[in-house]
């Protein structure tokens, strides 16, 4: 009973971590397309699944805690789920909570690819503003300004962004 209930969690788990995974693809959308609104609406519903998550994962570290026990099991050990597999003797239940192992961590890696490509995209957007405004900054403010071509003013004149002199 105990185990049906981990492998339902476990389930749950990897449902959860699929709908972060679709919020990642829109979130790399969103960042691709600086939609900042859409960001923000993204980062909030992650929030959300996060606490989902957590709470998901105190049902499961309570469940196997709940499958020692049954095993006759006194002690409160931090398994994993392959070393809690080798306690499992029914061939049917090992069987789907290896599926199951392998279905969650195969999201996972999906999912921690995702974000880091995301936060590769928002690491170039960040570079490309300071460029852009050390850009923007690169003229004095005079430079800047409109004067008449016949006023020659004492400070250099430049053309364009580049000095192109060699």
């Amino acid at each position: 009973m105990a185990l049906t209930t981990l492998i339902e969690l476990l389930e749950r788990l990897n449902e959860v971590h699929i709908q972060m995974l679709d919020l990642a693809a829109t979130k790399k959308q969103a960042i691709m397309e600086n939609k900042i609104e859409m960001l923000i609406q993204i980062i909030n519903k992650e929030s959300k699944q996060m606490k989902t998550i957590e709470q998901l994962e105190e049902e499961r570290a309570q469940a196997i805690y709940a499958f020692l026990q049954g095993a006759g099991i006194r002690s409160n050990l931090n398994l994993n789920l392959s070393e809690l597999s080798r306690l499992v003797f029914d061939l049917d239940e090992k069987q789907r909570l290896l599926h199951i192992q392998r279905k969650l961590a195969g999201t996972l890696q999906q999912l921690k690819e995702a974000n880091a490509l995301n936060q590769q995209l928002i690491q170039q957007s960040l570079s490309y503003i300071d460029f852009s405004i050390e850009s923007m900054s690169y003229y004095s403010e005079t430079e800047a300004t409109y004067h008449h071509p016949a006023e020659k003013s004492g400070g250099v004149q430049r053309s364009g962004l580049f000095d192109t002199r060699a």
